[in-house]
């Protein structure tokens, strides 16, 4: 099977140019023959095609990019494109971790917050750990939930991430242990066909400190996948799931392409596939679109 490596970076003040992949390929001993790169975003995204006997050298060629912020992945060819995909939403297709936002607006903060650190870095079971910390919201308005919209931002290229997978036919799912009440409208903003998440239970505008069931964790992640893949025909190997948190392991371990998105380390250390200085048009850059194929509006 053909393979390419895929070098990329968003980082500031970082400008791939065709010295610097030549001297990141010699300093692990790969050939660096197949120069000049294939630019998919001149200065910020290039491939280059790479023999399969040269992939066992890859691992200590990423150690090397990340010390110069580019993020250097190994790509098969085959069924590059995909026609399916599914996002997480907090710390990925926007910049924060919503319940951690209410929680500070609540005067709860540092109480949720090292909760939620510790689930998505694997240390706590994510179900038990989602209900207590929704347990200590018990009281406070659900008009928490519009007050943190105000402010939420996309994580840069999360909107053309969509927009131009979907202008390419392929199908987009916001899919979320957060909540019904933010991730509808992200997957709005965005343009995703739908969204998946939790939902809080509300009483007469009160949180009441429960959350239905059953509840969306790791598992449930899988299963959607697999209810998609059904629906629309297509094979796991057909997906695209990008992700962050020990949450998200199951999906991408199962998806064709699974993309630890900043991840957390439990997360880099299941998953091959990295963006950790690109922002989530890398996603697109592995998939093998050139930024001249974005759709932004």
């Amino acid at each position: 099977m053909q393979h390419v490596l895929v070098f990329s970076t968003s980082a500031p003040q970082i400008s791939l140019t065709e010295k610097m992949i030549g001297q990141l390929l010699d300093q692990v001993g790969l050939p660096s023959a197949t120069l000049p790169p294939n630019w998919l975003d001149p200065g910020h995204a290039a491939e280059i095609p790479l023999a399969d006997r040269a992939i066992p050298g890859i691992v200590a060629l990423r150690r090397i990019g990340e010390a110069v912020r580019v993020d250097i992945n190994v790509i098969a060819l085959e069924n590059r494109r995909k026609k399916l995909l599914l996002a997480d939403m907090d710390s990925t297709i926007i910049t924060d971790e919503s319940l951690d936002e209410m929680a500070a607006l609540a005067g709860l903060g540092k109480a949720i917050a090292t909760i939620t650190e510790r689930s998505m870095n694997g240390e706590l079971d994510f179900e038990a750990s989602l209900e207590e910390r929704v347990a200590m919201f018990a009281g406070q308005p659900a008009s928490l939930f519009e007050s943190i919209l105000a402010a939420t931002k996309l994580t840069e290229g999360a909107h053309t991430l969509v927009q131009t997978m979907r202008t390419h036919h392929a199908h987009c799912y916001l899919v979320s242990g957060g909540f019904t009440k933010v991730a509808d409208r992200i997957a709005k903003r965005c343009g995703f066909h739908a969204a998946h998440a939790n939902e809080m239970t509300i009483s007469g505008g009160v949180i009441t400190g429960t959350v239905k069931k059953p509840i969306l964790g790791r598992e449930t992640k899988v299963d959607i996948l697999a209810h998609y893949c059904k629906e629309h025909g297509l094979a796991a190997s057909d997906a695209a799931a990008i992700g962050d948190g020990a949450n998200d392991i199951a999906v991408l371990q199962k998806a064709g392409m699974g993309v630890a998105f900043a991840g957390r380390d439990v997360l880099r250390a299941a998953i091959n596939l990295q963006l950790n200085h690109t922002d989530l048009t890398g996603l697109l850059f592995l998939q093998g679109y050139r930024k001249v194929d974005f759709i932004t509006g």
